[in-house]
């Protein structure tokens, strides 16, 4: 079977109208060229779809059918007519980030608002996934730019801008004692339950840092999202080791390491020689110009909330941390 797009075209505008003369002028074609695409696609399709009489015209039971198919089919072929069409002309604009767990949407939201000022048809594409895969995804060309963390070995193909370096913290329920702390002593850490982010680009690095002669920490529960892990903390089942930039619930607090044992440096990736999108271009200019220290102030404000002491209730868990 090989349907012709004008004759899907046509053969809509007849299902509209139900009226030959009124279809083919809407369709900008002679009757007569109408009918012969219309009969063709009756036979790709192997049955009639119009049922013809004097003054009166019907979808047959096969026609009616199909139309929704057809209608899906039309449209979304017009999406691709008009998406290659805006890419000939530079009106659309795709920009693929990757982002490691560790690194949030939020941080780069206002350069996407500022991109977006720029260029009109901005369309970003946000993937999340560990740092080897970021850069596989690279090298294939299935994103442009990516944020990972430092903890990752790169080949030589990809270009690194360090763009921040911040320190990672205990996030819990508000709840829990050890929320009441300005700072969580290293040998606090060896009784707190950790909730673990599967694909965490730091956990090694957290275990020999801050458990060198300990088993290292209590794990208890683990997930790939961190909406889960915040609601898991949030319930009090444990706690979550997480950059300071990350937004976080209402109900959870941030609590600094002694030391600050773990910081990571975040870095802007992409791949050396290959020439850059408008999109792509603008991006890694503007994350490199961008004046992190005041981003990140910004966030950890927007992250702090309100102080409620008097409403706070100290329960009898057991310490509980995420590792991130």
């Amino acid at each position: 079977m090989q349907l012709q797009f004008h004759q899907v075209r046509y053969f809509l505008a007849l299902a509209r109208t139900l009226n030959f003369t009124r279809a083919a002028e809407q369709c900008n074609v002679t009757q007569p060229a109408l009918t012969k695409a219309v009969h063709k696609l009756e036979q790709e399709l192997g049955g009639a779809l119009i049922h013809r009489e004097r003054h009166l015209t019907q979808l047959t039971e096969l026609g009616k059918m199909i139309l929704p198919t057809l209608e899906e089919i039309f449209a979304a072929a017009e999406a691709v007519r008009l998406q290659a069409r805006g890419y000939k002309k530079k009106t659309i604009a795709p920009l693929k980030i990757g982002l490691v767990p560790s690194v949030s949407a939020a941080l780069i939201t206002e350069l996407l608002m500022e991109l977006a000022g720029i260029i009109p048809d901005l369309r970003v594409d946000l993937r999340e996934t560990d740092a080897n895969r970021l850069v596989a995804m690279l090298l294939d060309g299935e994103i442009n730019a990516a944020l990972v963390g430092d903890a990752v070995e790169l080949p030589e193909r990809i270009d690194r801008w360090p763009l921040f370096e911040e320190r990672y913290v205990l996030v819990l329920s508000q709840k829990h004692p050890m929320a009441r702390q300005t700072v969580i002593p290293l040998q606090d850490l060896h009784e707190v339950v950790f909730l673990e982010r599967l694909g965490c680009d730091v956990a090694g690095r957290f275990k020999q840092a801050c458990f060198a002669d300990h088993p290292g920490p209590k794990v208890v529960h683990r997930s790939d999202q961190e909406g889960h892990l915040q609601q898991m903390a949030s319930a009090g089942f444990g706690a979550i080791l997480a950059p300071e930039h990350a937004p976080r619930l209402p109900s959870l607090a941030a609590i600094p390491i002694e030391g600050d044992p773990l910081r990571h440096q975040v870095q802007l990736l992409a791949v050396a020689g290959r020439q850059y999108s408008p999109a792509l271009d603008a991006f890694i200019k503007v994350a490199r110009v961008c004046d992190w220290t005041s981003a990140l102030d910004k966030l950890r404000r927007a992250s702090v909330p309100p102080s409620n002491n008097d409403n706070v209730r100290t329960t009898d868990a057991q310490g509980v941390g995420s590792l991130m």
